[in-house]
């Protein structure tokens, strides 16, 4: 579990002035992306206030050395499965050569200003080569809300408050941010109906997810402890897992979503790594009367501070407004299972993680209505719709919705970071046959 040092002081200053104006990209936050300047090759690179250290340019001009180096020749390509392979150590001999090379007074300021691009006019790609993807469901709030909806005398499923709750996702729709999608089509069953019919999805919806980049893999057939579980995670990015919750409820019994989910996924250009975060930890805590983990799912470090307060917003706009509107606020923090556990329980069947695997979090709900982090949650199933600036009402999403998430850190002793934001619009859908 990554812990606090020199990387974190709040009082450091960077030579790179937009750095120090309050912005998601302070120097204490240092988070990798994939880019390019247009007509040229997509490499990784690092972001320092509205800059990008280009680590194709700082491997070229041999900027770093030792460990540092290495890591960031394995940065420089067009993915950053190389450098999220190599493990904790290097990613954090990679952080602080950076961080001391970005800060006031550096002697490495000449060196590392030739490696600059401005984030203005870049073009991202997914930051790593997905090979798998597994969502989870990890708030507690979330899937009460939704039972409640279907199954009133008893929302929550017993095995939710034991288990980590997950299902195999489709790698290939994940895309970055921003992304324009269609409108999904597909089978549904309107209430009353005796056969289902087709056409474009009427129950568009989001949902506000963390995605979790896995680093070092483990061998088939070896389970990760909890103890060392946070040592195989990179970092984590922003992820709106879109949903068609009209082919979702046709679909979805007896294997869990399939067309419901797969048409778009989005997610956000920048990974914060774990070490980034380490100010933000709190602890992880069951409410009263709710029962403990089993041993694999257990750990004091986890219980000490597993959890971690990311704040998380959720912006609207419609195409008619000029403002986006705020319809959701929320943390991690209320996540019913931690990090740490989601790689245990994955694992412990001895099922191999890769370099680049990702994780959804699950949809972020908190414990109040304005904490909800999807539309199905905030109308209550569409019965009570949003009301937004301007007189619009939104009971699911309409073609030509822009939402974007944000997440952000921050709290007294500590510099704020923050994770970019994840944007996507819906478009028409297309016509079928």
């Amino acid at each position: 579990m990554p812990h606090t040092n020199e990387t974190h002081d709040p009082a450091l200053t960077s030579w790179v002035a937009s750095a120090n104006a309050g912005g998601d990209f302070p120097i204490q936050n240092l988070p990798f992306a994939v880019f390019r300047q247009p007509g040229q090759a997509w490499r990784g690179g690092v972001a320092i206030g509205d800059q990008i250290v280009d680590l194709a340019a700082v491997a070229a001009r041999g900027v770093f050395d030792g460990d540092a180096a290495r890591a960031a020749t394995a940065g420089a390509g067009d993915t950053l499965n190389a450098l999220m392979a190599l493990g904790p150590a290097a990613w954090s001999a990679l952080r602080l050569a950076l961080s001391r090379g970005l800060r006031s007074g550096s002697a490495q300021q000449a060196a590392l200003a030739a490696c600059l691009v401005p984030q203005a006019g870049a073009e991202y790609t997914l930051p790593a080569r997905i090979g798998d993807y597994t969502d989870f469901y990890t708030s507690i709030h979330h899937a009460t809300n939704i039972g409640r909806q279907f199954r009133p005398d008893n929302p929550l499923l017993p095995n939710f408050k034991w288990v980590p709750i997950g299902y195999h996702g489709r790698a290939s729709s994940l895309t970055v941010s921003p992304q324009s999608f269609h409108r999904p089509v597909g089978q549904s069953m309107p209430p009353g109906a005796t056969t289902p019919s087709f056409g474009p999805c009427q129950r568009l919806d989001i949902e506000l997810e963390l995605g979790i980049y896995i680093g070092t893999g483990n061998a088939l057939g070896e389970a990760v402890p909890i103890s060392e579980a946070e040592a195989h995670v990179f970092g984590i990015g922003l992820l709106n897992d879109w949903s068609a919750r009209d082919i979702q409820g046709w679909e979805y019994q007896p294997l869990g979503p399939f067309l419901s989910k797969n048409f778009a996924s989005t997610l956000s250009p920048w990974i914060v790594t774990l070490e980034a975060l380490a100010p933000f930890r709190v602890p992880f805590t069951r409410p009263e009367g709710d029962p403990q983990p089993l041993p694999y799912l257990d750990s004091a470090a986890n219980r000490e501070a597993g959890a971690l307060d990311i704040q998380l917003q959720v912006l609207l706009k419609t195409p008619t407004t000029a403002e986006p509107a705020s319809i959701c606020r929320t943390s991690y923090r209320h996540a019913y299972w931690t990090v740490a556990q989601l790689v245990a329980h994955h694992t412990v069947n001895g099922c191999n993680l890769q370099p680049g695997d990702l994780f959804g979090s699950g949809t972020l709900s908190g414990p109040t209505l304005d904490q909800a982090a999807a539309l199905i949650e905030l109308t209550q199933g569409g019965k009570h719709p949003l009301q937004l600036p301007g007189g619009e009402q939104r009971s699911w999403l309409q073609d030509g919705d822009t939402v974007t998430l944000a997440g952000w850190c921050e709290k007294p002793g500590a510099a704020r970071i923050g994770f970019g934001t994840c944007t996507g619009t819906v478009l028409p859908a297309r016509p079928v046959g």
